[in-house]
């Protein structure tokens, strides 16, 4: 079957724009495709700096005809009706229409074949109206607007279109459209300075082919394996090691059409700069890689760059070029570090009185004071050195306010160790400044020093409590103050550091401090940590109905107990007797929800021994008397293995007061003891979790 090529050749397209550019390409294109019943075997997009390009393969030749059956009005009927279905159908007369018998009666039915048009046609319809509607993030307006259109709204000036549709036996035909004075031909061109000239192309493999010749690499993956195969194999000639990047690789591959990968150096007197802004200042103005010493494991002075040019000269100019820029940006980010050297850091305290972080909470100034509050009653909670504490928490916010993290925001936190460390303060108190914004998502790193678990907690629940207090809770997908992300950091820093906390007790009392503050918000908090615990245990693998059961009974705000309660419960309900209890505990809950919400009342006094009848009356009654103390006696003492196992001595009983006893006997009296007796099997089980939350 026939195959597309499309190519949309422009000036240089953004390369943070590319990759996401020609996943819509494909998108759109291959969406239309199918809804105009084109159904394709394959597709795949490409994008480099001046061009987006989609191969799609195995389409069919034309669409199939379309065979329609519409229904017409009743036989007998009005003339007008009759006469407007004719018109509607394109049907000559009634002759040409079958009749259809149903139960109200006799109608007109027309079918018609619709022929399907060639596939060609199609393409030169829908590929015109995908690129003037094509979602760039940003755009331009650029090329005179005609009477039969307006002026072409693209990223960059479109140049050129290549669009292309055969099979591979046979010349391809052009797909006849034309946009704002561009005709879509054969007719692409190659690098702009080593291949400027025009290429005929035909198909896909024909294309990137001639490309290559023309000395582009089509495929962004393939750029980026030649660029770090080529500067991780140029380091090691010189026996470095290069610092490998993924963003800046996927950043620096859609710069470059034909990668040549150079190293150039800079002063060793710049590496008395902390090596993190060195990469910094090196990446973010050059987008440039740097290199490492595999014996020290710190910086070199060198670095590797990606030419878009087979230079004459080697690249010796473009080396030079680069290292000019290099040296200038890293004698301001010297300027930048040796200035925040000689200004202390609880020095710039003082101008966070005049610097908002939220009009209803208040200062910078007044946030610290809440965290250092907090951190001192969290730190003996987790092992932490109060006065060390309190002295991380006061300055880990300072280096908001240095030279170097005004102009790399990325590096704040890691400053402040620095400077703190270079200021003399203690390990533990540097540390915290950077690790207190940790871990920042599912793959960050957890601290471990109990200094800056307690600042870290401090920071995030004082943000967490304050927004609740102000009612700026996270709504559907927005999470402005991104307090999803802080929870979770929250509930990481707590269970991988296998910390005790009673958050609702926590939060409660620094929830006190805050304007608007109602006790109905630390239990309403508590519940969004339950939703954010239940999917970080279901990313994990565990079952999230499961934390419902634990946080159902109600007072559970210690995240590592409920954890370890889920963990056993989960272990206990893939046994025979966690199943076969669960399900027990599942009908004698169901059977006492229709009763009471029909006798309207609850069953749920003590039962009278004198009314059982049957011995499994009896022993269900001797079982629950034993089991419940003992598993209430086990949580208590936090062995939910052992409040799990006594949970199991239920299941003969239940079992067998299920196969030989009628709950609704005639008598009513036997009738309501049953009842209590099917309300103490539940509160036995709820002393580990409500069974009844349980999915199937």
């Amino acid at each position: 079957m026939p195959d597309l090529l499309l190519e949309l050749f422009s000036e240089e397209i953004p390369a943070r724009m590319q990759a996401k550019a020609a996943e819509d390409l494909r998108r759109m294109v291959t969406d239309r495709l199918v809804a105009e019943g084109l159904v394709y075997e394959g597709a795949k997009a490409f994008a480099t700096p001046r061009r987006l390009t989609l191969t799609v393969h195995g389409i069919p030749a034309r669409q199939s005809d379309l065979k329609q059956e519409r229904k017409g009005p009743r036989v007998g009927g009005a003339e007008a009706a009759i006469a407007g279905f004719l018109k509607a159908t394109g049907l000559n007369s009634l002759d040409e229409a079958k009749i259809q018998r149903d139960p109200k009666g006799d109608f007109y039915i027309a079918l018609t074949e619709k022929p399907g048009k060639p596939t060609l046609d199609v393409l030169a319809e829908i590929l015109p109206l995908i690129i003037r509607t094509f979602p760039w993030p940003k755009s331009m307006r650029w090329g005179a607007a005609s009477a039969k259109s307006t002026a072409l709204t693209w990223v960059r000036p479109l140049h050129s279109i290549v669009a292309t549709f055969g099979i591979d036996t046979e010349e391809p035909e052009v797909v006849p459209f034309e946009l704002n004075g561009i005709t879509a031909g054969q007719t692409t061109r190659g690098h702009r300075f080593l291949a400027p000239a025009e290429i005929s192309v035909r198909r896909f493999d024909d294309y990137e082919a001639k490309l290559q010749a023309a000395k582009v690499v089509l495929d962004p993956a393939r750029r980026k394996d030649i660029i770090l195969a080529d500067a991780k194999e140029l380091a090691f000639a010189q026996g470095f090691e290069l610092v490998e990047d993924a963003v800046l690789l996927d950043e620096v591959s859609g710069l470059v059409e034909w990668p040549v990968v150079l190293m150039g150096t800079f002063d060793e007197a710049f590496l008395t700069i902390p090596g993190e802004v060195i990469r910094a200042t090196i990446r973010n103005n050059q987008k440039c890689f740097v290199v490492s010493d595999p014996k020290t494991g710190k910086l070199t002075n060198r670095f590797v760059l990606t030419a878009n040019i087979e230079a004459s000269d080697g690249g010796t100019a473009i080396i030079a070029g680069n290292e000019r820029v290099i040296r200038a940006r890293l004698s301001d980010a010297k300027f930048f570090y040796e200035t925040d050297l000689k200004t202390k850091l609880e020095d710039r305290l003082p101008k966070f009185e005049q610097i908002v972080f939220h009009e209803k909470l208040g200062t910078q100034a007044a946030r610290i004071a809440r965290i250092v509050s907090l951190a001192g009653e969290i730190a003996p909670l987790v092992g932490a050195d109060g006065a060390k504490t309190a002295r991380a928490a006061k300055l880990a916010k300072t280096d908001l306010l240095t030279e170097v993290v005004g102009e790399f925001p990325e590096l704040q936190g890691l400053m402040g160790k620095y400077y703190a460390l270079a200021q003399g303060e203690d390990a533990a108190v540097a540390e915290a400044s950077e690790d207190h914004y940790k871990p920042q998502g599912p793959t960050d790193r957890v601290p471990t020093d109990p200094v800056s678990i307690a600042v870290a907690l401090a920071d995030k629940l004082d943000t967490l409590v304050g927004f609740w207090a102000i009612d700026e809770k996270p709504t559907g997908s927005k999470d402005p103050f991104a307090l999803r992300r802080a929870a979770l950091g929250v509930i990481r820093l707590i269970i991988e550091n296998a910390l005790r906390l009673n958050l609702k007790t926590v939060a409660a009392s620094h929830a006190k401090t805050m304007v608007g503050y109602d006790d109905s918000k630390p239990a309403d908090l508590l519940a969004f940590f339950a939703d954010r615990l239940k999917g970080q245990l279901r990313e994990q693998g565990a079952r999230h109905d499961l934390v419902d059961a634990v946080f159902s009974l109600g007072g559970q705000d210690d995240l590592l107990m409920v954890v370890r309660r889920v963990e056993a419960l989960g272990k206990f309900l893939e046994t025979d007797d966690g199943k076969t209890l669960r399900a027990g505990v599942k009908r004698a809950s169901n059977i006492l929800g229709i009763e009471e919400k029909k006798d309207k009342r609850a069953y749920d006094g003590v039962p009278d021994a004198a009314l059982f009848k049957l011995d499994e009356e009896k022993a269900l009654a001797k079982a629950i008397a034993e089991v419940g103390p003992e598993a209430s006696a086990s949580v208590a003492k936090e062995d939910f293995a052992a409040a799990m196992t006594a949970m199991a001595i239920l299941r003969p009983a239940v079992d067998a007061f299920f196969d030989k006893v009628k709950v609704n006997d005639d008598d009513a009296a036997v009738r309501e003891n049953r009842l209590k007796l099917l309300n103490e099997i539940r509160a036995a089980t709820r002393a580990v979790a409500d069974f009844s939350k349980i999915q199937d």
